[in-house]
């Protein structure tokens, strides 16, 4: 099964690139969503958070506690960089474990840190969302009412889309969502192709 890899800074169009694949009938996991159901369900992760961050991680009803999370790692590397210690491994092994249960002739990762991650190793090709600065910034104001000044914020913590266009194998520059569609058609014929190419 080939796994290719989708991601792209907040603004970026990633998601709906995503949405575009599935339509064409690409299963997508979504790697924030399963990282927030594994913190919640997985047992195992839920116990190494718990002993790392401390019982109140979760709350009498077991529900995670983000808000006591978010504060504890919010300013401290090393608290973020333990709990992504034990949150990543736990995404992979259930990406690698539900990719092998598709069918299809290949499935994507949509994650917005694939490079940050380390998850580019896990997926045989990369696709980078780009998009311009100020259209990234006008786009996440009005999904998430935020201010322009925030979301700049947000995107210099941020790979830059230099640096994405460096690391990964295409790129799609999402300005007019009218010329998405014709983009991941053409990826989409693309990676079925090679999907059926006989591997190194």
């Amino acid at each position: 099964m080939m796994k290719v890899g989708i991601t792209g800074g907040i603004g970026s169009g990633k998601s709906t690139v995503c949405r575009l694949f599935a339509a064409r009938g690409v299963a997508v996991y979504d790697s924030d969503t399963e990282a927030r159901r594994l913190m919640q369900e997985d047992a195992g992760l839920r116990a190494r958070i718990a002993d790392r961050f401390g019982a109140e991680a979760y709350r009498r009803d077991g529900t995670l506690d983000r808000k006591y999370l978010a504060g504890r790692v919010f300013g401290d590397p090393a608290a973020l960089s333990a709990l992504n210690g034990l949150v990543h491994p736990a995404v992979i092994a259930d990406f690698e474990a539900w990719a092998a249960r598709q069918t299809g002739d290949y499935v994507v990762l949509e994650s917005a840190i694939l490079f940050e991650a380390g998850l580019e190793r896990h997926v045989d090709r990369t696709v980078a969302v780009l998009a311009p600065l100020e259209l990234r910034v006008e786009r996440t104001c009005r999904r998430d009412g935020c201010t322009p000044e925030e979301v700049r914020r947000r995107i210099a913590a941020q790979l830059d889309d230099d640096t994405l266009c460096a690391r990964a194998d295409c790129t799609i520059v999402n300005i007019r969502e009218s010329e998405l569609a014709p983009a991941v058609e053409e990826l989409d014929r693309r990676f079925r192709y090679e999907a059926h190419m006989p591997r190194a």
